[in-house]
């Protein structure tokens, strides 16, 4: 039998998800998305957004924000593609993507796509997420900015690390990120337990190159400040599990607006 201070904790954690998903009702949230296709499908479904989809996701109020597709193949290159819209809410997102299912011209748009064959291999992965107190807001590159190689991390904590962890990005992490030339685009919590609400942050950097991230990266972890403050709050613990940190290197598509 649970003890009545384990089963406390379990009663304020399940308190503050139900509080954080209900507060995402009145608050901009984004949404990432993956698809993976079928092998040699991908093309076809980049079409699909690039002639048809991003238009009809604007008519049903949706913000396209980046639209990317994996560098390495052990992170889906060739059948993957990850994308991200924007909501006013959690509530006009629902009803924007039941307009949009609902809409003959996509329905029209998906049977078309599909004559060839079915596209996706499996249902889309969909999680949203809340912008943290430290995160820019997302916004396109300047018109004639030469595509960057973006990189989607996601660090998994231990039980209540979370806070520390958000602490050393505000405080150090990012400005030492800039220091060595990668650029802060965004930082985010998801918004569902399912997803790690609580115990998880993910946030998308931009590199000049894939040579310049390697170089900004090797830098980054021999400065003696980032080591300082690592250590300094990782006295009580490692701040993410093990294998808790994934990268996934992107290269922005050709539609996509955060470029």
């Amino acid at each position: 039998m649970p003890s009545p201070l384990r089963s406390l904790a379990l009663f304020v954690f399940a308190l503050a998800s139900f509080a954080a998903a209900h507060a995402a009702d009145d608050q901009p949230v984004v949404e990432l998305r993956i698809y993976t296709t079928e092998p040699g499908r991908l093309d076809a479904l980049l079409a699909r957004f690039r002639d048809h989809t991003c238009r009809l996701f604007e008519k049903h109020g949706m913000v396209n924000l980046g639209y990317w597709v994996p560098l390495d193949a052990g992170s889906g290159a060739g059948t993957t593609l990850y994308y991200m819209l924007g909501y006013p809410s959690r509530t006009v997102a629902e009803a924007s993507w039941a307009a949009f299912r609902a809409d003959p011209d996509w329905q029209a748009v998906r049977q078309a796509s599909e004559a060839g064959g079915k596209i996706l291999a499996r249902p889309p992965e969909s999680i949203f997420l809340a912008a943290t107190d430290y995160s820019a807001a997302l916004s396109p590159a300047a018109a004639g900015t030469a595509p960057r190689v973006f990189e989607l991390r996601t660090y998994r904590t231990p039980e209540g690390k979370l806070p520390a962890l958000h602490a050393r990005f505000r405080d150090h992490t990012r400005r030492l990120f800039e220091e060595h030339g990668m650029t802060n685009v965004a930082y985010w919590v998801p918004l569902d337990e399912r997803q790690g609400a609580g115990h998880t942050l993910i946030y998308l950097l931009a590199h000049d190159s894939r040579d310049a991230a390697t170089t900004a990266w090797k830098a980054f972890r021999a400065d003696p400040a980032w080591v300082a403050a690592k250590a300094a709050s990782e006295r009580d613990g490692s701040l993410t599990l093990p294998n808790g940190v994934s990268s996934v290197f992107l290269a922005p598509t050709d539609f996509s607006p955060l470029r």
